[in-house]
């Protein structure tokens, strides 16, 4: 199902990259679902299989597959993403890194989240379980989230927001992930909600 563009200019648009489970696409699209000011209008995944894509065209949000070739090399991606024209390109959970051609045509419109507190934790390879295990192993006493501008570099934008949680004496990756999920479940939508209205 593929919905009309809404060209209202009152209207902020939410573009969402995601590879997974999506439910952090899920929060963000719910939260915005009855704004009059912020929309999500296209979720684009890199990953045919993966769940957020049957989640958005559950929630009538146009879901979008791609490949490498048309993230890469074709500009199929960048073309519709100028098509589009969002106000906020949102990576939520998205594992590819973004191409230079699209950080250059949206400027400081692209953020991530990060499950750690940067400089901290990041880096190529360092998502999901595998920064909670990095964090456990070198005995830390907090972790947290980070929300960063994106650039050519994995994780090393300019940091908008943070959140800190301390780490519990018998603490696990399980135990810690659940946390880190309901701070990014929290705080994801309050930093949107802030870079979109804050004029």
């Amino acid at each position: 199902m593929v919905l009309e563009l809404n060209n209202n200019p009152h209207i902020k648009k939410i573009v969402i990259f995601a590879s997974g489970q999506g439910s952090n696409a899920k929060r963000i699209i719910e939260y915005f679902s009855n704004s009059q000011q912020v929309k999500v209008t296209h979720v684009f995944s890199n990953n045919i299989k993966a769940p957020v894509l049957k989640t958005a065209h559950e929630l009538e949000v146009n879901a979008l597959h791609f490949d490498r070739d048309a993230f890469y090399q074709t500009n199929e991606v960048l073309n519709l993403l100028k098509d589009i024209d969002p106000d906020l390109i949102v990576l939520a959970g998205f594992l590819w890194m973004m191409p230079s051609n699209i950080i250059e045509k949206f400027p400081d419109k692209i953020i991530n989240l990060h499950p750690a507190l940067l400089p901290k934790y990041g880096g190529k390879g360092m998502y999901g379980a595998k920064v909670h295990q990095a964090v456990l192993e070198n005995k830390e006493k907090e972790t947290g989230i980070s929300f960063h501008y994106v650039n050519e570099k994995y994780d090393e934008g300019e940091i908008i927001a943070q959140e800190k949680i301390a780490l519990n004496a018998n603490e696990t990756i399980a135990s810690l992930q659940k946390r880190i999920h309901t701070l990014e479940h929290e705080h994801f939508v309050k930093v949107i909600e802030g870079l979109l209205t804050h004029e």
